[in-house]
């Protein structure tokens, strides 16, 4: 199901104070709803509407400017609570709380209450192709619900577990579980309804994009076991909790569904390592918020430092897919990044890095009056890269070599860290690391690996989390251009930001308003 489906509001009106509670005063009729097929894939699609990108996702800012690999342009965007010593329980930043519970409850919703057979229908034009559909959507929303509860853990730690409809007694008095039992009770749920999910929509009557396959709730139950066993939440470093994630990771790799044959990772609808995305509609406010100042309709916006542009080796042709530097061409022109140029200081908002962002933009987009276009952004949220990543980094882990091939718990490994790792290196131009590598240097080179070929896909913030490295990324740094008397351009080093770093940070608070609704509720150390 595609995001541009319309979030149908009218479905799930909940409070913030009673957000998993059913109440069917709450909703449209239930037997309106589940009348016939067309309106159950409604309540289903919304259900789906609650999957979200990230271009967007913090004050109309990518993530990505909270962390050591961009700078915000603007200083007067709440992206600076993540780092300024503002943030609380009562000043929040993404505070997903109530809407993720929105989500659950819209899935618990359904999941109760859809019929799985329509015989009345059974002359329909198309009946068994439909409620082949209609047999596959529970296990698509158990995916999805799974996926919710991992975005609540992720940012919260503590949270509840929201398995079925609640009353309104029942909602302000409920136990949250530790990370790891929510871990285990997600991936749990997606071992359940694995093996009933499709490898792939493509060729079924619908042939819709955007659905939760047997590749994505593989991929969303590696994700969570890979961030299970990191340094954040596995303090004894159980090499068992990684080898399971290398596990998931392999069966995702045997399956030969997904391959790193494509040029384009983002904007490509067509990608055959894309495992789930989301499908915008056309729209030109990611260009309007990050196309360079000086450029008609640009903000500039998310500026990536010189801290990522550092972490790109000679040669590595992902560097001009994912920032603009002086002199690369934007509709026509070559930027002008240095100080008095066209797209450069001393204009308000003008790159304080010396880049500008280019990964996800649409360049054919105008701003021109009277021929504004706008364009379709495809939106990874989990690749076939990032798995072969998860699988080197998993493996490794687990068996402390980066040339490792052989058996641990009872799974064969045939392709070893260093392999999968290069694997990824190789799409991108470069030489292969050697296996013979030590662990320091290997793991120095992965999540480098890790960081450039997914810089600004939302991966960058939660890695410092989870490798406990936040207090290691507080410096950020840029270039000042100056163009000197033979034209040449001059560029000196300069810090451009210093930022807070506590620990407490590597989650978030939990909103002091939803702690005054459920005394129950544990909130997050040093909060």
């Amino acid at each position: 199901m595609k995001k541009i489906f319309c979030i149908l509001t009218t479905l799930v009106c909940l409070a913030s104070c009673n957000l998993l509670n059913e109440s069917e005063s709450d909703y449209q009729s239930k037997e309106y709803q589940f009348s016939t097929f067309e309106n159950t894939k409604m309540v289903a699609t919304n259900v789906y509407s609650y999957v979200y990108d990230y271009l967007t996702d913090v004050g109309g800012v990518m993530r990505e400017a909270a962390t050591d690999n961009a700078v915000y342009a603007w200083e007067n965007n709440s992206i600076k609570t993540y780092y300024d010593g503002s943030w609380s329980g009562t000043n929040t930043i993404d505070d997903k709380w109530s809407t993720l519970y929105s989500a659950i409850a819209a899935a618990n919703y359904y999941l109760e209450n859809a019929p799985t057979d329509f015989p009345a229908s059974i002359y329909v034009e198309n009946y068994e192709e439909k409620m082949e559909q209609l047999k596959g959507y529970p296990y698509e929303i158990t995916a999805l619900r799974a996926w919710f509860h991992f975005e609540l853990l992720k940012r919260y730690n503590n949270i509840v577990i929201a398995d079925r409809s609640y009353t309104m007694d029942e909602v302000n008095s409920l136990t949250p579980v530790s990370y790891r039992e929510a871990a285990e009770w997600i991936i749990q749920e997606l071992d359940g309804v694995i093996p009933m999910l499709p490898d792939t929509y493509a060729g079924t009557y619908a042939g819709e994009v955007a659905r939760l396959t047997k590749g994505a709730a593989r991929a969303i139950k590696a994700r969570t076991q890979l961030y299970l066993a990191s340094p954040l939440n596995n303090n004894t470093n159980e090499t068992g909790l990684w080898a399971n994630a290398a596990a998931t990771c392999k069966q995702i790799i045997d399956s030969g569904v997904y391959s790193l044959e494509d040029e384009n990772v983002v904007n490509n609808t067509d990608a055959v390592g894309m495992i789930f995305a989301v499908y915008e509609t056309p729209s030109n406010t990611f260009e309007g918020t990050n196309y360079p100042i000086g450029i008609e309709g640009g903000n500039s916006g998310t500026c990536p430092s010189l801290n990522l542009v550092e972490c790109f080796e000679d040669g590595d042709c992902r560097l001009a897919k994912t920032i603009y530097a002086n002199g690369d061409s934007l509709q026509g022109k070559p930027l002008q990044i240095y100080y008095g140029g066209d797209n450069g200081k001393p204009k308000t908002g003008a790159s304080p890095t010396g880049f500008y962002l280019r990964k996800f933009i649409r360049e054919e987009t105008s701003f021109t009056v009277g021929n504004t276009t706008s364009y379709q952004h495809v939106v990874p949220l989990y690749r076939y890269a990032e798995v072969l990543l998860n699988y080197a980094e998993a493996l490794f882990e687990a068996s402390g070599r980066a040339n490792f091939t052989g058996s641990i718990s009872n799974v064969n490994y045939t392709l070893s860290p260093a392999e999968a790792l290069n694997m990824v290196r190789a799409r991108a131009g470069l030489e292969p690391v050697s296996s013979n590598l030590g662990a320091d240097a290997f793991r120095k080179l992965l999540r480098n690996e890790r960081r450039v070929e997914l810089a600004f896909e939302d991966q960058r913030f939660w890695d410092i989390r989870r490798w406990k490295i936040g207090s290691e990324t507080t410096k950020l740094y840029g270039f000042n251009l100056t163009m000197q008397a033979d034209s040449s351009i001059s560029a000196t080093k300069t810090l451009v930001q210093s930022r807070l770093w506590q620990d407490k940070m590597n989650f978030y608070p939990i909103p002091d308003s939803e702690i005054h609704k459920n005394g129950n509720l544990i909130q997050n150390e040093g909060w």
